[in-house]
Formats: structure tokens, C-alpha cells, sequence
């Protein structure tokens, strides 16, 4: 992995809780809360300065700003949510570039893990744990942040053990 395990340590502990807030919210109400998007762009912003070197924090922030871009036009076109590309975009600074060839794939597993975990609690009692989630009753929809989130975390935490040094 490109990332180092160095600045994957340090940013799970701060990345992590934040990721099961979007992951709860995205399923409970079917939004990623503007809160939980400024609060990653703030982790990035305060703890990127201190778990890279100063160069490529400079580049991550370009990388957001390139992402933002790209997801704005995807969300004015309906491709995705306005919440999904906000998540993305403040979670781009944290994917190093040249793991982004293992990042497609494992976002299409836990993608794929979720939408199935996510149906097949929807369709059993499981469901009665959780009644007045939005996302029971979306038909073809899906919380996107669920898989999103689950993403990001896992990243960092492969990042934290099998990173480079």
C-alpha cells in the first residue's frame, strides 16, 4: 500500500467514529449530515499536518478540491446524493493515489456486501431493531454512505496494518 502505516494510525482514531456516525444516519434518515462532512474535512485539515509531510498534504487538499469538482457535476446531473459527494470528496485527501488501484475493487466488495447485508436485514427480523430507519422503506435505494463510510474505515484501518513505513 502507498499509504503509510504511520499516517493511517494516525488518522483511524478520529476518522473511525465518524465513519459509523455516516454509516447510522445515511441508513437511519437517508443523509449524510453536513456535521459529519465538516468534521472529516477538520480531521484532514488538523491531523493531516501532523501524519504527512507537508508536500503531500498540499496535494491531498488539491485532490479534494479535484473530487469536489468531479462529484458536484455528478450530483447536478443525479448521478449521486449531495451528501454522498460531499463524503467523498472531504474522504479523498485521505486515499493515498497510488492505492486507489485497491481502493476501486474493495469499494465494489464492501458495496456489494453492504447492499446484500442491508436487503437481507430488511427482510428478516433484524429489521425490528432498527423500525423507523428511512431506509427500510426506499424501494431501489440505497444508503450509500453505509458502504462509503465502511470504506474509508477499512482503508485506514488496512493502511494502519499493512501500509508502508
Amino acid at each position: 500500500m502507498s499509504i503509510t502505516a504511520f499516517s493511517a494510525l494516525w488518522f483511524l482514531p478520529f476518522v473511525l467514529p465518524i465513519c459509523f456516525y455516516v454509516a447510522f444516519t445515511d441508513m437511519r434518515e437517508m443523509r449524510i449530515t453536513n456535521q459529519a462532512v465538516l468534521a472529516l474535512a477538520a480531521v484532514f485539515l488538523i491531523v493531516g499536518l501532523v501524519a504527512l509531510p507537508f508536500d503531500v498534504y498540499v496535494w491531498r487538499l488539491v485532490q479534494l478540491v479535484i473530487v469536489l469538482v468531479v462529484t458536484f457535476i455528478l450530483n447536478a446531473v443525479n448521478a449521486m446524493g449531495a451528501g454522498d459527494s460531499k463524503f467523498i470528496a472531504v474522504a479523498a485527501p485521505f486515499i493515498a493515489q497510488g492505492d486507489v488501484r485497491l481502493l476501486i475493487p474493495m469499494f465494489c466488495l464492501i458495496l456489494l456486501a453492504a447492499v446484500a447485508a442491508h436487503r437481507l436485514a430488511k427482510h428478516t427480523p433484524l429489521r425490528r431493531l432498527a423500525p423507523e430507519w428511512k431506509s427500510w422503506e426506499q424501494g431501489k435505494k440505497f444508503p450509500m454512505g453505509l458502504a462509503l463510510a465502511m470504506t474509508l474505515g477499512g482503508y485506514l484501518c488496512f493502511g494502519a496494518a499493512f501500509g508502508a513505513s
